[in-house]
């Protein structure tokens, strides 16, 4: 009986995802228009949100699981009732204002409640601070006082108005991001991740510490497309971590190297899983200057991950992968070419068409569905029962994003209707007049904190209406500020206490969850620094001549790759302590802008003359121990 009740809820929950990634689709190809529906946005953004909090609540019951069915059958006629209902109480909510309380109560308590089950406390306690200011800022003095917003004016703003609940966030939650889940659960399921690891290893098997760089390329790949670090640690992730144990890499490093590249996928061109996508639409650019913006810092953190590799191969004596274990590049494409299709597609419609990034998502999404059914990589050809499993998938993977997206639009709605936005707007303002460097610090540690526990999709939505227009504010690069916060929204996925990516990684690897993280913190250490670099030198965004440009990205290059080599403590030969320190220290000096002050040339000189004279002692070493 126990058995039979459990196997009808999974039922019931493959159908509500399934139900949740239909919704999607049939919102982002604009099929209401093809059936002459005259629907209201928020009422497709509310289905599916309602849809998500019941499968919020049926997999994750907790103690009470019939009060748990009892949250999921409310969830579901909160949707169904707003689904009707949301013209007339969103345009005349003052002839209904009973109605539209109790409405808005009972959304809010399941939405906080199905937010709870899954991410915990953190964006909860965030909104509950707003709200306390909202409701009594008249309270405050100085930039912080504003107008007082009444507890029901406060309710039914949160769950009915535009700007809030069903707002920007939850558009792009359903109408963006579950088009690429769709595609990456497609991959999956057809042998795109096999495919991608192949590929890598292929190309890099036969270098030093290649379990490592294979480990890398094949994250870096998917991590691009699939939006997701900690999915693509999951996925990737349960084939490079033994590959990278078995190798020789120490059982935290492996976790960690996997873990810093599926989260820099993110910052990949060209697809840069959906955060850049978002960026574009929040500054109104083209989705290629973003791709263009990214290329460098993205180029500088993979070239360090994969010299990282390959120094630590070296100071462990780690060999290259066996010849055995070795595909053919050449057998690799011939069985795998047609993976490459979506993506080019999705630059085609992107690039050449102008295509939105949902409707060139689903372009990608249906070519491949074509395409699999007569071609496969490692997995069956696409039948009904693979394409119905890949489509509950991408429902289930959206869960957490679309509540993630309905709380960040109440704390978005929340910020600019109180004028939150502009209190705190002015305070950073004033603080990066004083000093700006001290204004990205707490920009950066506040990015962090906020991020924790939350997919960068959540997190960038919610830092890019906090944290990013005092930046603008001060006459920093729009693309610059934006991607400043990204990365250190990002950024939470490896940082302790609460570094998910590198917690699932430690997992895989079965070591030690925080020692991994810090391990993750001290590979992926590029990216807590270039971000400060390219505010400070726009040439690494592309931002200047072709010369300029050049120069820039060599330096940089140079900088990292001399801090990297400090970092590992290995050049040919293991280096002494003092040596590490003078490499690190002139790295850094390397990577200062140059319009510091004159003197910094000197600097430079310097550290160069630093960075080869230990290269030439460790060359000495090596010839002495030879002879």
């Amino acid at each position: 009986m126990v058995k039979d009740m459990s196997k009808l809820q999974g039922s019931i929950i493959s159908l509500f995802a399934f139900a949740i990634t239909f919704t999607a689709v049939f919102w982002s190809s604009g099929a209401p228009l093809w059936f002459d529906w005259r629907v209201y946005p928020e009422q497709i953004l509310l289905v599916a949100l309602a849809l998500a909090m019941a499968v919020a609540f049926l997999t994750r019951p907790g103690s009470f699981q019939y009060l748990s069915i009892i949250f999921a059958i409310l969830s579901l006629l909160f949707g169904s009732w707003l689904a009707v209902r949301f013209p007339i109480l969103s345009e005349n909510v003052f002839y209904h204002p009973t109605e539209a309380l109790l409405v808005s109560l009972l959304g809010l308590v399941l939405i906080l409640e199905a937010v709870r089950r899954t991410m915990g406390w953190s964006l909860i306690v965030i909104l509950g601070l707003v709200c306390l200011y909202a409701l009594f800022s008249s309270n405050f003095s100085g930039p912080l006082q504003s107008r007082s917003i009444s507890p029901d004016r406060l309710l039914k703003f949160l769950v009915l108005d535009s700007a809030s609940l069903a707002g920007a966030a939850l558009t792009i939650a359903v109408a963006v991001v579950v088009p690429f889940l769709i595609l990456a659960q497609l991959l999956l399921a057809t042998g795109g991740a096999k495919f991608f690891s192949d590929f890598s290893l292929a190309l890099a098997g036969r270098k030093r510490g290649g379990a490592g760089k294979i480990a890398i390329l094949g994250s870096a790949f998917f991590g691009s497309v699939s939006g997701s670090a900690v999915s693509n640690v999951a996925s990737t992730g349960a084939i490079t971590i033994p590959m990278m144990k078995d190798g020789g890499y120490q059982k935290e490093t492996a976790g960690a190297i996997e873990a810093a590249a599926s989260t820099g996928g993110q910052l990949m061109p060209p697809i840069m899983g959906a955060a850049a996508f978002l960026l574009a639409e929040n500054l109104q650019a083209n989705y290629i200057d973003v791709m263009k913006a990214a290329l460098i810092p993205s180029i500088l953190y993979y070239i360090s991950l994969f010299m990282f590799a390959d120094l630590e191969a070296g100071r462990r004596q780690i060999d290259r992968v066996p010849e055995h274990m070795i595909p053919s590049l050449s057998a690799v494409m011939k069985r795998g070419w047609f993976v490459f299709i979506p993506f080019a597609l999705i630059l085609i419609a992107l690039f050449n068409f102008n295509l939105r990034p949902e409707t060139a998502a689903l372009v990608a999404v249906f070519s491949f569905i074509i395409i699999s059914l007569f071609l496969r990589y490692d997995g069956s050809k696409l039948d009904l029962s693979l394409f119905l499993k890949s489509f509950i998938s991408a429902g289930k993977a959206a869960v957490e994003i679309i509540l993630i997206c309905a709380i960040a639009g109440m704390i978005i709605g929340l910020v600019a209707r109180s004028g939150l936005s502009f209190g705190l707007g002015f305070f950073l303002v004033q603080l990066g007049k004083s000093s700006l460097l001290l204004l990205l610090i707490v920009t950066a540690v506040v990015c962090i904190v906020m991020g924790m526990g939350l997919p960068t999709v959540g997190v960038y939505l919610l830092l890019a209406s906090l944290a990013a227009p005092p930046l603008v504010e001060l006459g920093l690069n729009p693309m610059a500020a934006h991607l400043f916060v990204l990365y250190f929204g990002m950024l939470s996925m490896l940082t302790p206490p609460v570094a998910i990516a590198a917690f699932v990684a430690a997992n895989l690897a079965k070591a030690h969850a925080m020692r991994t993280a810090l391990e993750a913190v001290r590979i992926g250490w590029p990216a807590y620094l270039i971000p400060f670099i390219f505010i400070a030198t726009p040439e690494l965004l592309l931002n200047g001549s072709f010369t300029s440009i050049l120069f820039m990205f060599v330096k940089s290059l140079i900088g990292v790759a001399v801090i990297t080599s400090g970092i590992v403590g290995f050049w040919k030969v293991e280096l002494k302590s003092f040596e590490r320190f003078l490499l690190m220290i002139s790295g850094v000096v390397v990577l200062l802008p140059m319009s510091l002050t004159d003197e910094i040339v000197w600097l430079i000189f310097g550290a160069v003359l630093i960075t080869f004279g230990i290269f030439w002692r460790s060359a000495k070493r090596i010839s002495g121990n030879k002879t």
